[in-house]
Parts: structure tokens; C-alpha cells; sequence
């Protein structure tokens, strides 16, 4: 049998993933969300300001942040402390605060022009769609990744809705304050979002002292 002497051909389309950080994406650090707000404040846009805020505060998945609307977090002629929502994916409702930080900014960004009259607390700025897509919002959360420098495949929309959990069981090793923050409704997804092991376990039984 005569064996063929070509070589092997190579595709010439380079992998999807090549170069890229694959897998769950990090939360942001403190002083990385202390950059975004700053960077926000300072060129005065009040639209990513509010949403930003939004986004750390509500732990919200991105489908459910796009899609709040004004009344979700307004009345009575201010933004709530507290406020809730139904989630897309597990059809159940989560609570969650609203800092005196982020009502400042949705003031702000409620009485402002562009605003009125509008349902959605997020308006698309493209015709025909009532709210920005889950891409959209992407999109502006890897803006703000780029402006600090970071590597961008290393977040991404999960980064902001754990950054906040992420300190809270960091503080307090609370699982299932964390759970009900996240609107979890098994703890196992709660462990494998937060990515816990047996050196955090570890970590937290050494600094019980019987």
C-alpha cells in the first residue's frame, strides 16, 4: 500500500478562543468599581453612571437590568430604598437595595430630558427597541473593562453582578444571604458561582476559634 506524501492541510481560520480567557469571569475588584465610578462621574455621563450603579447594587442578570423600568425603582417622586422584580430565567421575584449612591445617580439620570415620558429606565437608542439587548449592555460593560486597562475576555456582565456578592461572602461567609441576593433557588448554583472550594472552607474554619 503506497502512502500518500502530501502533507496535512491546515485550516487557515484562526480558533475562536485563541488568545482568550475561557471560563467563569472574574468579579471586579473594589478599587476597579471605584475607577468605573470615577471615570463616569468626571465626563458627566449620567446614563452608564446610573446604570453602573444599578448593575453593582441590584446584582441583577443582565436580561433583567436592560429590562427594569422606571416605576421598578420610582414613586411617590423618588427612587426606593428597596425594590423588586420578577426574574426572566427562574420566574421568581428577588429583592434588592438601592444605595444612597445609585438613587443619587438614578435622580439624576430619571430627571434628565432624554427621560421623559419613558417606560423603560434604560431606552434603547436604537429605533424599535424599547430597551437595550443583553449584547448592547455587554458591549458597555467591556467598554468600561478596556478604559481600566484590563483584559476584557477576563469579564464580562457576570463580573458586575458578582462584584458585590463577591466582598459579602469574602466579609462574611454568608452562603445563603448570598443566595438570596443572587435570587438563587439551589445553593449548589450559588457555590459554583461564587466559585467556592475547599481552601475557602479551609479558610473560614481557621478563623473560628472554639
Amino acid at each position: 500500500m503506497s502512502i500518500d506524501p502530501t502533507p496535512a492541510l491546515r485550516p487557515d481560520s484562526v480558533a475562536w478562543n485563541k488568545g482568550r480567557i475561557i471560563g467563569q469571569k472574574r468579579p471586579l475588584m473594589p478599587r476597579h468599581a471605584w475607577s468605573i465610578w470615577a471615570r463616569l462621574e468626571i465626563v458627566g455621563n449620567a446614563r452608564d453612571l446610573a446604570l453602573f450603579n444599578m448593575a453593582v447594587d441590584s446584582k441583577l442578570r443582565g436580561c433583567d437590568l436592560v429590562s427594569l423600568r422606571v416605576s421598578d425603582v420610582f414613586a411617590a417622586g423618588r427612587v426606593k430604598e428597596r425594590a423588586s422584580m420578577i426574574q426572566s430565567k427562574t420566574g421568581k421575584p428577588v429583592r434588592f437595595e438601592i444605595t444612597e449612591t445609585t438613587r443619587m445617580s438614578l435622580e439624576r439620570w430619571i430627571s434628565d430630558p432624554e427621560m421623559i415620558g419613558l417606560e423603560f429606565l434604560w431606552p434603547s437608542r436604537i429605533h424599535g427597541s424599547p430597551h437595550p439587548s443583553t449584547r448592547q449592555y455587554a458591549r458597555i460593560v467591556r467598554g468600561w473593562v478596556i478604559s481600566l486597562g484590563l483584559e476584557p475576555s477576563a469579564f464580562g456582565t457576570h463580573s458586575i453582578r458578582r462584584t458585590k456578592v463577591a466582598q459579602i461572602y469574602k466579609k462574611t461567609g454568608d452562603l445563603r444571604a448570598v443566595q438570596l441576593l443572587l435570587g438563587h433557588t439551589k445553593m449548589d448554583s450559588t457555590v459554583r458561582y461564587l466559585g467556592v472550594d475547599i481552601e475557602d472552607a479551609l479558610t473560614l474554619s481557621e478563623g473560628i476559634d472554639l
